[in-house]
């Protein structure tokens, strides 16, 4: 019996996962530590059908979160943080907190957020 499961999705589905809280990025997550450049090339990768790693959920009941508050059985993001908050500040235009704790814009042409929209 497997512990696990892997599934295929659309970038629209996780954010929308995220946007809609179901999905949470625990408090022992580090900051977003990407810089532009990196940010740039997933996006492209992306844009091209590039496969861009998987990403790990934890479904539990009990976890401190970012925001301070306990995941009371949301999903968990336990790996793919850094390139899941590089997605949703390039696309959604979302401030992201740096590795100095200061807020930051990562801004990416309005071309680009068309063409990975479709």
């Amino acid at each position: 019996m497997s512990q696990f499961n892997v599934y295929n999705t659309q970038v629209r589905n996780i954010l929308g996962w995220i946007s809609s809280d179901e999905v949470s990025i625990p408090e022992i997550q580090r900051p977003f530590v990407w810089n532009a450049s990196k940010v740039r090339d997933l996006m492209d990768s992306l844009y091209r059908g590039y496969p861009v790693g998987y990403l790990i959920l934890w479904k539990n009941p009990d976890v401190l979160l970012k925001d301070g508050s306990i995941s009371k059985g949301k999903k968990i993001l336990i790996d793919g943080q850094q390139r899941i908050t590089a997605i949703e500040a390039a696309i959604a235009g979302l401030d992201i907190i740096d590795k100095n704790y200061k807020k930051k814009r990562i801004k990416i042409s309005e071309d680009c957020k068309m063409k990975l929209a479709k």
